[in-house]
């Protein structure tokens, strides 16, 4: 258990490269270093060491990450997922948190405007009782001629507070005050000023007035402090209310008190709540909890000339979606209430539908990677050698078209093998016969005083249906002959053995050396003709040379003419017949050359001749005769090398369109 342990250990540490190594060493000396922390001690570079620390912690992080990507992606299932995930499911969950967030925002925005407005209209209304109060006093100053006294108005005053203490309690109207309000608030004409007023810790509703009169200047201040009474009356449509009340910061103010807005900075001095306001509750499930602020403006009384003279008053505020909604769509009646439905339903009504998109999209996923799995199963029978297993076939989709391909393949691969095995054998089969007829060719070149003897055979297959043969009839006596087979391959191969052995037991019988070789030629043709098919012939030369005579035999059964030289001229030995294994009964020439000093024999097969260049130009016996005059002088073995090398060139191509043969012999 232990040795195998380690050999899991050793095999981990051995994938790890260096950087993994290098944070594996800062992990424990973080280790340590929080070991001497336990037993309080501090070592020198522990900071470091902890910055380090976490540096390895994102690279390890990093690299799991990688490692989870790699193996979570692996599957074609797992990646489709997440693709799908990233092109329909994220970019819903997005739209719906920004529609959900703009909502919030939009919500936040209605409430914190309800207050702003009701407090607006507060503020209006004070300015309105100021305004009645000097403007009653202005006319009866009119009327009278002098200024009004507020005992004179009392009358109307308390009528006036009893039209307003519903909405203002507390309304309190003074005479002669606010002049500092209408100094730096009141205008260009420095008559009127309407808003919020903060003093100390307490927030006024207050308006200043000063009207004209003939007996002097009015000036009326009307005011009600923002109490929690005054509260319940302000947006009474949304939830509770929280108004907190600010001063400017001071240098004293200890910091995390400080608020800054900009380059202002202020402090907390109180806050004003409503009571009797409670949170209802959900009128549906998504009738969630708006929490919201809005941002008003008060005027400091007592600010010193020069300084800032204005505090925000922040209105904090609780309501639910429906209760704004009502506040919305008021103007819409009980119809309002069947809008914000509508819209409800149809927010389900696109959440049905993406939830039928998603699960159309798993299904589709699983198809395809059910397909997908199938063909990856397919292939690791493949690859164990199993072409007998087949992808099942449940749909007539592109998919189902790429099994049957699959299956196809497998099919078309079977049968490739089978064929390839098939063509191995026939080619093994083939090397067999080529070594068989390759000991049908002379093994040495007969050695015979004054002839020099060269041959090349150039099969253009596996084996070759050309035929040359170098047989010693005596110490001065050489038959040499030369074939080529109709065909080629395997037919050609062994006819041309046949040919052999029947060349081989006419020549070498008995008396058969002093035969004529039109007579030996005639006993071939015969041989042929009854053990051949009609269609299979020979074109075949023959030669018997006595170097004692220096007199050359031979007879020519339908093969193209060797060239005999001597000296410059050039002979072509035509003299013989039909080609052997066509007709029965055909009879024979024999010609005779008394052979000069130092003559050349070249007997050569079709196949030497008629290689053709790109512009379909054979070589021709002409080139040949050329090649030959220009090298007559050399020794057999390159003159025949280089009548080879002169047909290939002229054809530019590896490929042999038939069998090349040719057989030099010089005679001395």
């Amino acid at each position: 258990m232990f040795g195998s342990l380690a050999g899991r250990t050793r095999s981990l540490w051995r994938r790890f490269n260096r950087l993994d190594r290098l944070a594996l060493l800062v992990f424990l000396l973080y280790g340590v270093v929080t070991v001497a922390r336990a037993f309080r001690k501090e070592l020198p570079g522990a900071g470091f060491v902890g910055f380090l620390f976490f540096v390895a912690l994102a690279y390890f992080l990093f690299r799991l990450a990688g490692w989870a990507r790699g193996r979570l992606l692996w599957g074609l299932r797992n990646r489709l997922i997440v693709a799908y995930v990233f092109i329909a499911v994220v970019p819903v969950l997005l739209l719906l948190v920004m529609a959900v967030l703009s909502a919030y925002i939009l919500y936040w925005q209605l409430g914190a405007y309800l207050i702003y407005d009701d407090f607006q209209k507060h503020v209006e209304k004070v300015a309105a009782a100021a305004d009645t109060v000097a403007a009653s006093l202005a006319t009866e100053a009119r009327l009278v001629g002098e200024r009004p006294s507020p005992s004179s108005s009392a009358t109307r005053l308390a009528a006036l507070m009893a039209a307003t203490g519903a909405d203002l309690p507390g309304l309190r109207i003074e005479f002669n005050t606010g002049q500092e309000l209408l100094a730096r608030n009141g205008g260009p004409a420095g008559n009127r000023f309407a808003g919020i007023v903060q003093s100390g810790s307490q927030l006024w509703l207050r308006a200043v007035v000063a009207r004209s009169t003939p007996a002097g200047r009015v000036l009326v201040s009307a005011s009600v402090r923002l109490s929690p009474e005054l509260m319940e009356s302000v947006a009474p449509g949304i939830g509770p209310i929280q108004v907190g009340v600010t001063r400017p910061a001071t240098d004293e103010d200890p910091r995390n008190l400080v608020l800054t807005i900009g380059e202002r900075r202020f402090v907390r001095v109180g806050q004003i709540a409503t009571r009797q306001r409670v949170l209802p509750p959900k009128a549906y499930w998504l009738d969630g909890q708006i929490n919201g602020v809005s941002k008003l403006e008060a005027r400091l009384l007592g600010a010193a000339p020069g300084t800032e003279d204005t505090v925000p008053v922040f209105a904090f505020f609780s309501a639910r979606p429906s209760q704004l909604n009502r506040r919305l769509f008021s103007s819409l009646g009980e119809i309002g209430g069947a809008t914000v439905t509508i819209l409800m339903f149809i927010g389900i009504v696109f959440l049905v539908i993406e939830v039928a998109a998603l699960v159309t999209g798993i299904v589709l996923t699983r198809t395809i990677t059910h397909a997908v799995a199938d063909l990856y199963r397919a292939t690791q029978h493949v690859q164990a050698g199993d072409l007998t297993h087949r992808v099942r076939i449940e749909r007539k989709d592109q998919l189902g078209v790429l099994g049957e391909s699959f299956n196809s393949m497998t099919s078309s691969i079977s049968g490739l093998i089978e064929e390839q095995r098939e063509r191995q054998r026939l080619e093994n089969e083939l090397s067999i016969a080529r070594e068989v007829q390759a000991q049908l060719f002379p093994r040495a070149l007969p050695s015979l005083p004054g002839v020099q003897l060269e041959a090349i055979c150039r099969a253009a297959r596996m084996v070759s249906g050309d035929y040359y043969d170098f047989i010693r009839l005596g110490p001065a006596r050489l038959a040499l002959a030369i074939a080529d087979i109709s065909g080629k391959g395997i037919s050609a191969a062994l006819l041309m053995a046949s040919l052999q052995a029947a060349l081989r037991s006419q020549i070498l019988l008995e008396g058969g050396s002093t035969q004529s070789t039109a007579e030996l030629v005639a006993r071939l043709n015969r041989h042929l003709y009854l053990h051949t098919s009609q269609e299979r012939y020979a074109t075949f030369f023959c030669a018997v040379y006595d170097s004692t005579t220096r007199i050359l035999r031979y007879t020519n059964a339908g093969h193209f003419p060797p060239l005999y030289i001597a000296g410059g001229k050039v002979t072509k030995l035509e003299e013989g017949g039909m080609v052997l294994g066509l007709f029965d009964n055909c009879s024979y020439q024999e010609g005779s050359i008394q052979v000069a000093p130092g003559s050349l024999l070249v007997a050569y097969s079709d196949g030497l001749i008629e290689p053709e260049n790109v512009y379909g130009e054979e070589f021709g016996s002409g080139r040949l005769l050329e090649v030959t005059l220009r090298h007559r002088e050399a020794s057999p073995q390159a003159l025949a090398q280089a009548l080879m090398t002169a047909a290939e060139e002229w054809a530019g191509s590896p490929e042999q369109a038939d069998d090349m043969t040719v057989i030099v012999a010089r005679l001395e």
